[in-house]
């Protein structure tokens, strides 16, 4: 399966020239020229890595890597920042801020790539390998596959991110609240009726096996993930 890479870049030239790069290298591709617009597909996506550009309208790319690894769910991304400042302060700065590498435009389309797996290759192995099984229902996050009984079971991003949430906090009653804080973000900005209407989705995927009855809902005070029914 290709690595989603997300491209944040305003200029649509550099851009375009980016995305065919990654195309001939076999990454799959998902597209935002501001940091609002970014966001939105991080949580939806959930892309391998990030190319960043340093100036970008409305929030700079600095400001939005760091909002990237305060996130819960986003800090593992990782980010490769994009600029023609070329100084050493300013790599340092973006480097602080939390980028894992840092190119300057100019720059080739093939160091561009190397650098991508480069980057990939250091920070998959602490984010990919682990796999969680619950009575028969199994969750890769280096495949990001979910089996049941030896048969792959489809989900959309936001269930796949809430069935992981679950799995790994088993027994405990989460809140609507919680749960758009720990699954969403704290800077997504939804209804809380949002999360029943991903339960409800995650409960219709899990039905065929029999898994739904682990997803519960607690009167009052929210949902849980428990094998106890």
């Amino acid at each position: 399966m290709a690595a989603k890479i997300l491209i944040v870049e305003d200029e649509p030239a550099i851009s375009e020239m980016i995305e065919v790069a990654l195309v001939r290298a076999n990454f799959e591709v998902i597209k935002a020229e501001d940091a609002e617009e970014a966001m939105r597909l991080l949580g939806d996506t959930q892309p391998a890595l990030v190319l960043l550009d340093w100036m970008l309208p409305g929030a700079s790319g600095m400001e939005f890597a760091r909002r990237i690894k305060k996130e819960e769910l986003t800090s593992h991304i990782p980010i490769i920042m994009l600029t023609a400042k070329g100084g050493e302060s300013d790599k340092i700065n973006g480097l602080d801020a939390g980028a894992d590498d840092y190119i300057t435009k100019p720059f080739s389309p093939r160091e561009l790539i190397a650098r991508i797996k480069a980057v990939l290759r250091r920070t998959s192995p602490q984010v990919a390998d682990e796999t969680i099984e619950v009575d028969g229902l199994v969750l890769d996050t280096a495949s990001h596959r979910i089996m049941v009984n030896d048969e792959s079971l489809e989900l959309g991003p936001t269930e796949y991110r809430l069935l992981h949430f679950f799995m790994t906090h088993p027994e405990r009653v989460y809140s609507r609240s919680q749960l758009l804080d720990r699954v969403w973000g704290s800077n997504v900005y939804v209804e809380e009726r949002t999360v029943d209407v991903h339960i409800r989705r995650l409960r219709k995927a899990l039905t065929p096996s029999g898994h739904e009855r682990y997803v519960q809902t607690v009167r009052s005070a929210g949902y849980r993930f428990s094998t106890r029914v």
